[in-house]
């Protein structure tokens, strides 16, 4: 029989990329801009080997679907305990797949699917149409595809030579006699990496007996009674999941794709695009290999005639959208910039023209038909729009740097509707940094520096001419990040009024759970890449430079165009706002929060340093102690804090292997979750999460808080983020006062350290009670809930009641503590596992509470069943005041992507609210101390609590209108309760 003339080779991109992530782990290539590309070289010497000396004539490269694929919902741990991937290889693959384009390879990738699947799925059928197929990968799993005319090609590593595998190579690596028995020997084994949990105590070699004695893992099964001992039982228990991991490790041929043998056809590279790319990674040998010294050279692999893009014709690409080729570096006028200058004394009609209101000099491009590079590619091969750069988009960015200057740009922005303004520092922290200058632009395609002296009395000066533009209140005020900006003003006297526009929050509420900061928004939404900030004072660490240390026209085109870009995203989200309705929440309670917000962070909150020093102290005699527990149990000393060594010592010396996982790295996983769980089973469990809860609160907490105190008033400064989280929430950074862990005796100590700033003052602490029980009541309308809430009786022991069919009063802890669990844990959607895990009750059990809850409630299942619904329907959850949360996944055919869109579709419209509920108290409380004139200031908020500097003379007043205006932030049918606290620190307070 005649050997096949055509040959096709189909790459596993992602096992090759981690192929060349190891063989460079220990000497990594890295470019002069410090961009680690070891990954992608060895993935192109790997392509380059083959088409060197296979010649295929056929080729194309399968990637990983980001989606769930139909494993995970056969077995929701599917892949579970892998590692989150390596930094460098995530890098990577968005330029292995432009190298893969460039080299005019088609790229296969369909949702849902693994490679594998594809390449088995293609592999076979090419077969059948006449090709030798050869799988490029270094993974064992493809043993199962080969055939005749179907091969793994395992190309050389680490000095060891390129493999060839057959169907004779494969059936003697795995010792069996048919190939068909390749999914066995991964079922029985299992697989670490992929979670595969296979049949505990059965490893390659036994697999191998049972197989050649039985042949399959269900004749085995059938057969369990022949086996003896602990084998015989872990196969007669085991062995449904010995059959699921047979099915998990089955490549799946049925990939719904069509074999297009043309579009597969290896032709010519794109040599420009290449060119551009490999000099991008800087692969100048390469580069000269591939396209010589200039694209006239030949090309190193003759092959077919260039063919039009793969993408679109076997209508399998779903994912092959690639990142856009770099932007041009000449200025689009064909100029170098462009020559303003002010000779004249400025004033009306000098040549400051451009500052007149509404004028637009004839040299300003038009911008306004930007759009995202991220635009669907069409069957005719158009590529996108290249990304506009500061050096491709005509622009006028003007140094305004003397008095007659400032004083004629104060007088045109005081004409303004709208403008836009940021301020360089010399820190990112305001409270410690200088300022360094002002930007401002009110027109598209031009900005203004005001550059300010390092001296304190000169800087203030040139702020002070500036004051009657932020305290113009008939001009709304532009900025990205506004927080930051009126804090460094308000550290020069100035009050920045007038209506606010904050394009960080706008973006927030428009795509909650995508990044905001401004390049990404840029990038995203006008296809523009503004300059790196890195690019002016290097990267983070010693040696880098403040922005005072920068070439002055430097910064002035830099802080132009943050100036600048800034206003056109405005430009860009405030029709988005409006489109999704959420323009009462943007106006109303996000931009009134900036300033609130700014302020608290401004004033601080003083930590008694010698309350932390007592508890530091008494925290390392417990943790000694504890660690003198473990010793003992453990049966001598380790290093308690090593994985390894902990995972050594649970399950190789003590023997608790029932709960045992290891890690890709093949180490003992010892995460919280499997302490949990080994908790019943031995002491020693309890004993390390009480040690590292210890270490945690001692080395994050009290020693690092001293370390956070500002040199300028002795006090911490924490900063509170707006735009994190999904919900709506509040959090903070430095120090994450969310995080504080207060569910132990020494946890909670450490509120103790927070105190009031001077003896005339208390801390006062005013939480909300159960507020999202109480939203959720109001939701669902259910009465039982409602009247609980409305006439003081405990939601939790009412629960019992219902729950346990008991009279209030014959309900005891243990049914409260049971239906506490359910209150909270149905929420965010428990289920009877969850349930039955927290409570440490059988699964069953949990089950039955879950139902007589819903029997007891049956307006919550229907508000549940109904958010779900309503979710499908639009795609998002919203809040009471509009905010929304989107839900993407809430119709995907994954079980666990839709399953965890649900549980958001329930709680989101509950927490959020939670979340809008608070912030109009603050702004609210806020207002009232600033009318009353209080001396009394609210310095912290965490989750449903704010903390206030109390002066005594004022605590009643406080409290009487700080619980009022909580309580009545929205109006609900639901009765709101709060608890508010007074004492000489937090922890009393609270």
């Amino acid at each position: 029989m005649n050997k096949p003339e055509k040959k096709l080779f189909l790459l596993d991109a992602l096992a090759l990329i981690y192929r060349a992530h190891f063989a460079f782990s220990k000497a990594p290539r890295i470019t002069s801009r410090g961009l680690n590309t070891s990954c992608v070289f060895g993935f192109t010497n790997a392509m380059l080997e083959i088409l060197q000396k296979e010649k295929p004539t056929h080729i194309g490269v399968a990637f990983d679907s980001s989606k769930k694929t139909f494993r995970h919902e056969a077995f929701v741990e599917y892949k579970a305990n892998r590692q989150a991937m390596p930094e460098d290889i995530s890098i990577a693959i968005p330029y292995v797949k432009k190298l893969v384009e460039a080299m005019n390879i088609p790229i296969l990738i369909l949702d849902g699917y693994e490679a594998d699947d594809i390449i088995g799925t293609l592999a076979k059928r090419a077969s059948k149409a006449g090709f030798e197929v050869f799988m490029m990968t270094p993974d064992k799993d493809y043993g199962q595809l080969v055939e005749e005319h179907v091969y793994i090609y395992r190309p050389a590593f680490m000095g060891k030579g390129a493999e060839k595998l057959g169907v004779k190579e494969v059936l003697d690596r795995w010792q069996i006699q048919e190939i068909s028995q390749v999914t066995d020997m991964l079922g029985l084994m299992g697989d670490s990496v992929d979670n595969i949990p296979g049949i505990p105590g059965v490893g390659e070699k036994t697999a191998q007996k049972l197989v050649a004695e039985f042949g399959s893992v269900e004749n085995l099964i059938a057969n369990a009674d022949k086996l003896k001992g602990k084998l015989k039982e872990n196969v007669v228990q085991f062995a449904q999941q010995g059959l699921l991991s047979k099915q998990l490790a089955t490549i799946h041929l049925d990939v719904p794709l069509d074999f297009n043998e043309e579009a597969l056809l290896h032709t010519e590279p794109d040599k420009p695009k290449l060119s551009a790319l490999l000099d991008e990674l800087e692969f100048r040998q390469l580069r000269r290999r591939l396209v010589g010294e200039d694209d006239s050279e030949p090309s190193p692999f003759p092959v077919a005639p260039a063919k039009p893009s793969a993408k679109g014709q076997m209508g399998l690409f779903d994912e092959a959208v690639l990142a856009p080729a770099a932007s041009p570096a000449a200025n689009a006028s064909g100029t170098e910039g462009l020559p303003f200058t002010f000779d004249k004394k400025p004033g009306v009609g000098a040549d400051i023209s451009a500052f007149e209101k509404g004028a637009r000099p004839q040299a300003i491009a038009n911008t306004d038909d930007m759009q995202s590079d991220w635009t669907e590619v069409e069957p005719d091969d158009r590529q996108p729009e290249p990304r506009r750069t500061i050096d491709s988009v005509v622009h006028d960015y003007r140094l305004v740097d003397t008095p007659a200057l400032r004083k004629s740009l104060v007088h045109y922005l005081n004409q303004q509707d709208t403008l836009c303004f940021d301020s360089e520092t010399t820190s990112t922290d305001p409270v410690e940094a200088d300022l360094v200058g002002l930007s401002f632009a009110y027109r598209k395609g031009e900005a203004f520096y005001v550059p300010v002296p390092a001296d304190r009395e000169e800087a203030q000066a040139i702020v002070e001419e500036f004051r009657s533009v932020f305290e113009n209140a008939e001009i709304i005020k532009v900025g990205q990040n506004l927080k930051y900006d009126m804090l460094m003003l308000k550290k020069y006297g100035i009050e920045v009024q007038g209506k606010l526009f904050d394009t960080m929050v706008a973006h927030y509420l428009i795509e909650p759970e995508q990044r905001h900061n401004m390049d990404m928004m840029a990038m995203t939404h006008l296809n523009y890449e503004p300059v790196s900030i890195e690019t002016l004072i290097g990267k983070k660490g010693p040696k880098q430079l403040s922005m005072r240390d920068v070439e002055i026209q430097k910064v002035v085109e830099y802080a132009g165009e943050d100036a600048d870009i800034t206003l056109q995203l405005k430009d860009t989200f405030l029709p988005l706002l409006e489109k999704n309705q959420l323009t009462k929440l943007f106006y109303e309670v996000e931009m009134p929060l900036v300033r609130v917000l700014g302020d608290m962070e401004l004033g601080g909150v003083k930590v008694d340093m010698n309350a932390l020093a007592e508890l530091s102290a008494t925290l390392e005699t417990d943790i000694r102690q504890v660690q003198g527990e473990i010793y003992e149990l453990a049966g001598g000393p380790f290093n308690v804090g090593s994985p390894k060594q902990l995972g050594e010592v649970l399950f190789d010396k003590l023997k608790l292997d029932s709960k045992a996982k290891k890690t890709k790295t093949g180490q003992y996983a010892t995460g919280e979750e499997i302490l949990t769980d080994l908790e019943a089973d031995h002491e020693i469990a309890r004993k390390i999460l009480d040690y590292r809860e210890l270490v945690k609160l001692k080395n994050t907490y009290v020693d690092a808080l001293p370390l956070m105190m500002s040199k300028h008033d002795g006090r911490i400064h924490t900063s509170f983020n707006q735009a994190v989280a999904a919900t709506g929430r509040l959090s903070s950074t430095n120090p994450n006062l969310q995080n504080i862990p207060i569910r132990t005796p020494r946890g909670r100590e450490i509120r103790k350290a927070f105190v009031p700033h001077s003896d005339d003052f208390l801390i006062m602490s005013a939480d909300y009670s159960q507020i999202e029980l109480r939203i959720m009541a109001a939701f669902s309308g259910d009465q039982t809930m409602l009247d609980a809430f409305n006439n003081g009786i405990d939601i939790h022991t009412q629960t019992a009641s219902k729950v346990f069919k008991v009279p209030l009063t014959e309900v005891d802890s243990d049914m409260r503590r049971k239906a506490k669990m359910v209150n909270f844990g149905i929420i965010y959607g428990i289920s009877a596992f969850g349930l039955s895990r927290r409570l440490r009750i059988p699964r069953r059990e949990a089950a039955e509470i879950i139902q007589e809850y819903f029997a007891g409630f049956p307006a919550i299942k229907e508000y549940m069943d109904g958010a779900i619904a309503k979710a499908r329907e639009c795609e998002y959850a919203e809040t009471i005041l509009g905010r929304r949360r989107y839900l993407r996944d809430i119709n995907s055919r994954n079980m666990t992507d839709r399953s965890f869109a649900e549980r958001n579709a329930i709680n989101a419209p509950i927490q959020g609210s939670a979340a809008d509920m608070i912030k109009i108290a603050m702004i609210n409380i806020d207002k009232f101390i600033r009318e009353n004139r209080l001396k009394s200031r609210m310095i912290l908020t965490v989750h449903d609590e704010l903390v206030f500097d109390a002066h005594k003379d004022e605590l009643e007043l406080l409290k009487e209108n700080v619980g009022e205006l909580m309580r009545t932030a929205i109006p609900l049918a639901v009765k709101m309760e709060t608890g508010i606290g007074i004492g000489e620190n937090w922890l009393v307070a609270h």
